[in-house]
């Protein structure tokens, strides 16, 4: 085999890929990065049988064949290679042997048979959704942040995506709080309900271009989901098992109605949280009288309180939030001002526009109003 590229090109393939390289296997063969120049086409995959990834990359085949490179090392080598126009050489022998040369550098570096890597599963393409880059990345993007960090339970680390004729529903959960996005699609489709895994969705929220005009396909199959946009798939095991019953948690009754500026709230607590360290719990005290919102947060290195003006319908409330779940939503947020709907101290607290196309439920805290 013998390929040849411009730097930036087969470094930015790389980095796609090597997002579903895992960092930890019992499989030698999954730490390696799969160039296959096989056919007419330069397809660099990476596959850690949870997730995986193939991307064409732009390049001149001389030679066909397929090789797999250590990803780390074909990583680092390609990297700091000279200059981002710099021409790159891929060479290997049949007994895979590999020269990667650039200018002046030459590295001789040992490949294995590309035949012993695990290629992608195949999906069937007759169960799909159609939507932008830019709305794909931007509902992930604010929805993402709900996920529970650890597989403790595995609904908590994937998102609901569910389609009912023209609309896609997004949802994550952490046991704190509820994120949900809708998005309406052009065109009607079958009803679909999957999990997918949250680790999924970050990578493909760092690789989409986030481009209004550039198209996302998304296939189904009974346990994979398939991603295919630009020149990059990525293939995904689905969640098994049914997802919690959302509705049930939901709930259109409230003692306040509260509308403020997004910003100038979010900018509140944003310098509040100036006074808490990473694994401090203090509450941000919220305090809701007439046509005023009061801020109050104390920590061990201090105190701050603020007033916002606001606009109040139903009864005075006083209720504690841990302030990063709030300020995780107002910053999913793209409306100037938001209503907020609460009924009492220990109920939890919606943040959502009048289509309901994000709603954002969050768990109060307790808090002992005696030391307010």
């Amino acid at each position: 085999m013998k390929l040849k590229f411009q730097k930036d090109a087969i470094v930015n393939g790389i980095n796609i890929v090597m997002k579903a390289v895992p960092s930890k296997t019992t499989m030698n063969i999954l730490e390696c990065i799969l160039i296959d120049a096989s056919a007419s086409e330069i397809k660099l995959t990476g596959n850690d049988m949870e997730l995986g990834i193939e991307t064409k990359v732009e390049g001149e085949i001389l030679e066909h064949g397929k090789i797999a490179l250590d990803a780390k090392l074909f990583s680092e080598i390609t990297r700091r290679l000279s200059s981002n126009n710099a021409a790159v050489t891929i060479e290997s022998d049949d007994k895979f042997n590999t020269i990667i040369s650039c200018e002046n550098s030459v590295f001789h570096i040992q490949g294995r048979d590309g035949e012993e890597f695990s290629y992608l599963p195949y999906i069937e393409k007759d169960r799909y959704i159609c939507l932008s880059q830019f709305t794909l990345k931007e509902v992930i993007q604010q929805t993402i942040f709900s996920i529970s960090p650890n597989d403790s339970n595995k609904m908590m680390s994937g998102e609901l995506f569910e389609v009912t004729e023209n609309q896609l529903k997004v949802v994550s959960l952490d046991g704190h709080r509820i994120s949900i996005r809708k998005v309406r699609l052009k065109d009607h489709y079958d009803n679909i309900k999957v999990i997918v895994p949250g680790k999924t969705l970050s990578e493909i929220s760092k690789i989409l271009a986030g481009d209004n005009e550039k198209e996302v396909l998304i296939y189904f199959s009974s346990n994979h989901i398939l991603f295919e946009f630009s020149d990059t798939i990525v293939v995904s095991r689905l969640i098994e098992g049914e997802y919690f019953r959302i509705n049930q948690m939901l709930s259109n009754d409230y003692e306040t109605k509260v509308s403020v500026n997004k910003k100038e709230f979010l900018d509140c607590i944003e310098r509040a949280t100036i006074l808490i360290r990473e694994n401090d719990k203090k509450p941000l005290i919220i305090n809701i009288s007439d046509n005023l919102m009061e801020l109050k947060l104390n920590s061990s290195f201090g105190s701050m309180n603020a007033d916002l003006m606001i606009h109040k319908t139903g009864k005075e409330i006083m209720i504690g939030f841990n302030p990063k779940f709030l300020i995780d939503a107002l910053r999913a947020i793209d409306d100037e001002e938001i209503n907020i709907y609460m009924m009492n101290p220990k109920s939890p607290c919606f943040i959502k526009d009048d289509e309901e196309n994000y709603i954002y439920l969050i768990l109060p805290v307790n808090f002992n109003a005696a030391t307010v």
